[in-house]
């Protein structure tokens, strides 16, 4: 088994599950247990001011919930990036170089911490199930990059990604989203 622990999930453009057409997602963990996931690229429109008052302040733009998956809808996760030269403050435990999740239930971690955004729920994948999905082309694993988190754009985050990578990868950015009406 090879991890994809730090690096995107980008949905294969063939993939039509409704929660995933089109997704890009940030891995967070995966061995023999499983895997879990954050969809970067769900808004919703419900403001982080509404949901999490506290935080208001402290988020990215758009300041909204996203959609992080389908699992625990009700369950709040957040991410957010150190400023270089930062150590590690009480309430951030670090995944990916400077980036990791930022404890919700500890708001003076806001203060040593850029770039939060929050998500409802989250994405998971049991014991070889996504080894399954990655066998049967469902998705691309790519490369991740610190903007990919906080995108100000994230309706356009997977052409985005796409076009970013060499050769004819690059060219499913174009790929429709209906392939028969072609």
């Amino acid at each position: 088994m090879r991890s994809t622990r730090g690096r995107l999930l980008l949905a294969g453009p063939t993939l039509r599950d409704p929660n995933f057409f089109r997704a890009v997602v940030l891995m967070l963990d995966h061995d023999e247990d499983g895997a879990l996931g954050l969809v970067l690229n769900r808004p919703t429109e419900h403001d982080v001011a509404t949901a999490l008052p506290p935080w208001a302040g402290h988020v990215s733009d758009p300041s909204v919930v996203f959609i992080g998956g389908p699992v625990a809808p009700e369950t709040a996760l957040a991410l957010g990036r150190l400023p270089s030269g930062s150590t590690e403050p009480l309430g951030f435990t670090a995944l990916i170089g400077p980036l990791g999740i930022v404890d919700l239930e500890r708001l003076e971690v806001a203060q040593a911490v850029r770039d939060i955004r929050v998500f409802a729920g989250y994405s998971g994948w049991g014991p070889g199930q996504l080894e399954g999905e990655l066998a049967a082309d469902a998705w691309l694993v790519l490369d991740s990059l610190p903007s990919d988190v906080t995108s100000t754009d994230p309706a356009q985050l997977w052409e985005t990604v796409l076009r970013r990578q060499p050769g004819a990868l690059a060219l499913l950015a174009a790929y429709p989203d209906e392939p028969a009406w072609n």
